[in-house]
């Protein structure tokens, strides 16, 4: 009798011990960011500072820290939506799949729908637009994740407290049905258009919507832009991460739980750009930074957790040379996709009709190169070759990867910079490669030893005494 009294006394002491020990949960997604694209980032930081070592990133110095595997139910490399569905809800599905079991059929809850029915408020926020595939597995149930409109209606039926990202993709069904701005106010929702905007609303508003401004969005309404291409005025992930801690904050009495994704890791990934890679990573971790300040003033309250939905690109830092020179990095002062635009304006201002010479100042003003960056012969005549093909008058054939169209010129100066930095490229899509783990917090003990990304969600819900 006295063994029964003392197991269930134990089991009593550990059930104590995590029910609703994380009233306030953040959760973290780096879209694309494998082991790699953090040790990379970090290592870069390290070489800026003069030396071969590490600057740790922030949140890579988080008390736990593990891996996790990233496998989808029907294939052994998984996409952003069965990987977001694994992440939100702890069940596997069919690559494409968004909120729903592999049978495409079945729809499953999520971790933020399980922290709303214990009474907390939920935010769900992104640098990409807020009805792609990583935040709709948290509010959302379809089988193709390319169902942008539906997908938006869902984010009003879930009836979280906030979202925020980019703009709508599809915000009217291409024209054919009622638009999505007008059912906000119908469901309760505020929408703000940049930070101005949400400090004028965020006091009245029951339930709200930050996006980028609209002229933001006639723009580019897929995403914010990278921070590589950052110009003042720009809605940041620091900037939306801010504004969801101080709109959930008007109630701290309930709790709340809050994913945040840094969507454009992947996007820089896919296009096999490392500098871009490299500040994305670094954007996330400054966006991490205000989770930890509010984790400071509420610390036994507070579960921080941080990790992937897949890797992108099969990112290999060494090339064959026992070294890497990934402070040449530096010298990349804006995306390949920036890059694309200022080659376009130029393209525009001379009625297609530029010349080599202000090619090269591009590049030297943009890249590095020839003034910081040496180039060997050979590098230089890819490059002349690049443009002797394309900006002859002959029509252009853009260079495309998952979510971005470039100038082939463009796309070649990315991978000579890259050549430079010894750094390498195994795909444009995604890999099968572990992705990190990061906790801090109430509940982070949770977060140990190698874990399938199914498991993530689950230990957050015992973390958050979630049912």
């Amino acid at each position: 009798m006295r063994k029964i009294s003392l197991s269930l006394f134990l089991v009593l002491l550990v059930s104590f011990a995590y029910a609703q020990q994380a009233k306030y949960v953040f959760f973290f997604i780096g879209d694309g960011m494998g082991v790699n694209q953090v040790q990379g980032t970090e290592l870069f930081r390290g070489e800026l500072e003069g030396r071969i070592g590490l600057k740790p990133l922030e949140f890579a110095q988080f008390p736990s820290a593990t891996t996790c595997a990233t496998y989808s139910a029907t294939a052994g490399v998984t996409d952003s939506a069965a990987g977001g569905t694994a992440l939100a809800t702890g069940k596997k599905t069919k690559n494409g799949t968004i909120g729903m079991e592999k049978d495409q059929q079945t729809s499953v809850s999520s971790v933020a729908s399980w922290a709303k029915a214990k009474g907390c408020r939920v935010g769900i926020a992104t640098s990409v637009s807020v009805d792609h595939a990583t935040p709709a597995a948290f509010y959302a149930h379809n089988p193709n994740r390319s169902n942008y409109y539906e997908i938006g209606k869902d984010l009003y039926t879930a009836g979280f407290d906030f979202y925020a990202g980019s703009d709508f993709l599809d915000p009217d069904k291409k024209g054919t049905s009622e638009s999505l701005y007008a059912m906000a106010g119908k469901n309760g929702y505020t929408i703000a258009r940049g930070i101005a905007d949400f400090q004028t609303k965020k006091n009245d508003a029951e339930k709200l919507i930050l996006f980028q401004t609209e002229a933001a969005s006639k723009i580019d309404r897929n995403s914010i832009p990278y921070a590589i291409d950052r110009k003042e005025g720009d809605l940041t992930l620091t900037d939306i991460t801010r504004s969801a801690i101080q709109f959930m904050s008007k109630d701290l009495s309930k709790g709340f739980f809050l994913m945040i994704e840094g969507g454009k890791i992947d996007w820089a990934c896919h296009s096999n750009d490392a500098a871009t890679a490299f500040r994305e990573v670094e954007d996330l971790n400054n966006a991490i930074k205000e989770a930890y300040a509010f984790y400071t003033q509420h610390p036994d309250e507070t579960l921080i957790v941080i990790t992937a939905d897949h890797e992108t690109g099969g990112l290999v830092l060494g090339t064959g040379e026992y070294a890497l020179n990934l402070q040449v990095l530096q010298n990349q002062k804006v995306s390949e996709s920036g890059l694309t635009r200022i080659l376009n304006q130029l393209r525009t201002e001379t009625g297609n009709k530029v010349s080599w010479e202000q090619v090269e100042q591009a590049l030297r003003t943009n890249f590095g190169f020839w003034d910081k960056v040496k180039l060997t012969s050979e590098q230089e005549k890819r490059l002349r070759e690049v443009y002797d093909r394309t900006f002859t008058g002959a029509q252009v054939k853009l260079e495309k990867s998952e979510y971005a169209q470039d100038e082939p010129l463009a796309s070649e100066a990315k991978r000579i910079i890259n050549e430079i930095a010894l750094v390498g490229w195994v795909s444009g899509g995604h890999s099968a490669g572990y992705v990190p783990v990061f906790a801090i917090g109430a509940g982070a003990e949770l977060f140990q030893g190698r874990m399938d990304n199914i498991e993530i969600p689950v230990r957050i819900a015992q973390a958050g005494g979630y049912k």
